[in-house]
């Protein structure tokens, strides 16, 4: 009895399988994460009675209850924060600031900031809010 050896075939490895696989989850987790800086302590809005969509990029800042302040996910103290703000401002004029403070924070210290800001040259600061549920 003559037994053949089977002749093999070469094995084709495609990888073209795990690119997709790779690709989809790329696209997933962009489509799943935050885009921008959280501030580093908790900051919840206050909700909205009126208002529209607020656009996106700028330059975020964040005042917590205490009146620690935030330039995107970093503490600063408040005249490093007005020193940025201004050359922000003097790169790009049109630059949009965003200040998101606490529900809970007194306006006592939000407005004199937005109004530092705005005596910067700021042509648009803008108080983000939570939206309205209903």
């Amino acid at each position: 009895m003559k037994l053949r050896a089977q002749t093999r075939r070469p094995h084709h490895e495609t990888i073209i399988a795990l690119i997709d696989v790779v690709f989809f989850l790329l696209v997933f987790f962009m489509l799943i994460g935050r885009m921008e800086a959280t501030a580093p302590f908790d900051v919840v809005p206050p909700i909205a009675q009126t208002g529209s969509d607020l656009p996106a990029g700028g330059l975020a800042i964040s005042v917590d209850n205490d009146g620690a302040l935030a330039l995107g996910d970093t503490l600063v103290e408040h005249d490093a924060l007005l020193a940025h703000v201004a050359e922000a401002i003097t790169h790009q004029p049109d630059k949009l600031i965003r200040v998101t403070a606490n529900g809970s924070t007194r306006l006592q210290q939000v407005l004199p900031l937005v109004a530092e800001i705005e005596a910067l040259g700021a042509k648009e600061v803008a108080l983000v809010v939570t939206p309205d549920p209903t």
